[in-house]
């Protein structure tokens, strides 16, 4: 697919779509929803890691509600469950890891884009808001779902109600994202973040990713079983071996990410 909306670019097995429509502030429509739910399945077969984030001084702005005069044929029921839900998943199910790093604001759907992603960056000058309620909304593109996993149920009922703007320093104290980082050196920082794990073990890292998620709903005893079975195919594969190697011949281990 060639891309209008979003840059797409690979390297040291690291994918980076960037969001750009600046001049809306990176805000969503039909056509970037498509690009970036394409780039992130493009970036599942070609890297070992990809990171979303934006250009310019917003990370995404939400949804693009365009003019005044389109208010009234929004479907919205019909974007989250044709748009929305296909974004959503080709991040969430990834089958590697995901980061996004947050250079700026972070609003409505925009902020619940980034919690889709396995781990949030963000620089200090970052803010999240569920801005939903303003315009008579409830959140919505995953947000009821992780938001209340990531910060307790508390603080995503007062986020969603009051739709008051969250710092990056709240949102890191609160759980609510990986961490928060000084604006001066915040592109090497996510950067050195990506590239450690596009060295990682890869296929590790989707079990990780599988077995966390299911520790919502399983009973112990499941997710005892899960453990197990998922550990056995970690323990049959390349990865393992080397870093048991690496470890005995007390050196860096060079996962080949199978």
């Amino acid at each position: 697919m060639h891309y209008d909306t979003i840059r797409y670019a690979i390297r040291d097995d690291i994918a980076i779509v960037t969001m750009n429509r600046t001049e809306v502030m990176n805000a969503l429509n039909t056509q970037m929803r498509a690009e970036i739910a394409d780039a992130m399945k493009q970036a599942a077969g070609e890297a070992r890691v990809a990171v979303l984030t934006g250009k310019g001084r917003a990370f995404c702005s939400g949804q693009d509600l365009g003019d005044r005069a389109n208010i009234g044929n929004i479907d919205l029921e019909r974007t989250l469950r044709d748009e929305y839900t296909p974004l959503l998943q080709s991040i969430y199910d990834s089958p590697i890891p995901t980061i996004a790093a947050v250079n700026g604001a972070a609003a409505g759907a925009g902020a619940n884009l980034a919690l889709a992603c396995d781990v949030v960056i963000a620089a200090e000058s970052a803010v999240f808001l569920q801005a939903f309620a303003r315009i008579g909304l409830m959140p919505d593109a995953g947000g009821t779902y992780w938001l209340p996993r990531q910060m307790g149920f508390s603080k995503a009922m007062g986020a969603s109600l009051f739709a008051e703007p969250i710092t990056a320093k709240q949102a890191d104290d609160w759980g609510m994202i990986w961490e928060a980082v000084p604006d001066e050196g915040f592109a090497d920082h996510w950067w050195r973040r990506a590239l450690h794990l596009a060295q990682g073990p890869t296929a590790a890292y989707a079990h990780i990713k599988q077995a966390l998620r299911e520790g919502f709903d399983n009973t112990l005893e499941a997710q005892l079983e899960l453990e197990a079975r998922l550990q056995g195919e970690c323990g049959h594969t390349r990865d393992f071996k080397e870093g048991v190697v690496a470890f005995l011949d007390k050196r860096k281990a060079a996962f080949e990410g199978r």
